[in-house]
């Protein structure tokens, strides 16, 4: 990362630091990520947090457990640093992987309300439960909605989501989820790297794994040591849809449309800047939807539906990269007609 002064044309490289010269414990992190999920996840899809710290029946403890709009569990297993992933005596992977296993054996709501669900709002957010309800009969509604919202076919978690999350990984942990990734397993690594500037702590956030080609990760029997490289080539995938910033550029919604959150009353004015104004303070798509619908993410296209219209920014998107495939398509089937028309008989 640089720091460039516009005034002079200069750059001054930023240097990372770490969590550990942070002095910020694991704790630490695991908290920052319970509240800000969006730091590995997307605004592609829905996320509610619903477990911290869930102790299984060995006695080990997941760090943090949430729920998709698919009604698939996902475990988030953090560690500070490098060295807190190679000096454990079992492999960050192989933990992570122990864990959801035996999330692996929930097969209800229920079951997710009593082990995880209720226990998590009764210690760690009891303003959650309202109208003089038990936790449990609270996360048992809370959970409900969020699915029924998320129009979830209610397959409930008929398959487990891994996400790992660290400053940096070593190149065993990443050949081994490569792999994993490869042969079915929903497995990601997120790459959390802080900064210092100007005494502000800042945190950029990469997803390293999945990428396109996986095998890019594996590491090489024959060598002593792996470069990792950057993945070539580009697979349109959730994580590199266009966003609002393209949907302005494209003309698709304009400064100053109304974006209203589905199912709900409220809106707000889109800004150049792909925020909204909403009662006079600017704030992200993702931030306003989450303090309406009260979920840790959610699935920002599909929830912000453009008044103009009565579609979805996702719909409208959909629509506008189908036209540019449909433009595209013709132009190719023209000059090929050209083509044809000039070569001789």
């Amino acid at each position: 990362m640089f720091h460039y002064t516009k005034h002079t044309h200069s750059t001054k490289k930023v240097e990372k630091t770490t969590f550990t010269k942070l002095e910020m414990k694991e704790s630490d992190l695991e908290e920052m990520i319970r509240l800000n999920v969006e730091l590995v996840t997307d605004d592609e899809e829905s996320i509610q947090i619903i477990g911290k710290q869930v102790k299984n029946e060995k006695l080990g403890r997941s760090d943090l457990t949430a729920i998709d709009q698919q009604g698939n569990i996902i475990l988030i297993e953090i560690k500070r640093d490098r060295s807190d992933i190679e000096g454990r005596k079992e492999a960050f992977e192989f933990q992570a992987i122990r864990y959801a296993a035996s999330y692996a054996t929930i097969t209800t709501l229920e079951e997710a309300v009593n082990i995880i669900y209720g226990p998590y709002l009764a210690q760690y957010d009891q303003e959650a439960i309202k109208e003089n309800l038990t936790a449990n009969e609270a996360a048992m509604r809370a959970l409900t909605d969020f699915l029924e919202k998320n129009e979830s076919d209610w397959s409930f978690n008929e398959k487990q989501r891994i996400i790992l999350v660290a400053s940096d990984f070593d190149e065993q942990t990443l050949s081994a989820v490569a792999w994993l990734n490869q042969n079915g397993v929903d497995m990601s690594c997120f790459k959390l790297t802080p900064y210092i500037i100007d005494g502000q702590i800042y945190i950029d956030s990469t997803r390293i794994l999945p990428v396109n080609d996986p095998k890019e990760f594996y590491v090489n029997l024959w060598t002593k040591s792996t470069t990792v490289k950057t993945p070539s080539g580009t697979t349109r995938t959730k994580r590199t849809l266009p966003k609002i910033d393209q949907l302005i550029e494209w003309g698709v919604v304009s400064p100053g449309d109304t974006i209203r959150a589905k199912n709900r009353q409220d809106t707000g004015k889109l800004t150049d800047s792909g925020n909204v104004v909403v009662q006079g303070q600017e704030i992200s798509l993702q931030n306003w939807l989450k303090q309406l619908y009260g979920w840790s993410s959610v699935q920002t296209y599909m929830f912000a539906i453009d008044e103009k219209t009565g579609k979805t920014l996702s719909q409208l998107r959909e629509d506008y990269m189908n036209k540019l495939v449909e433009e595209e398509l013709a132009a190719t089937q023209i000059s090929n007609d050209e083509i044809e028309t000039e070569r001789p008989e």
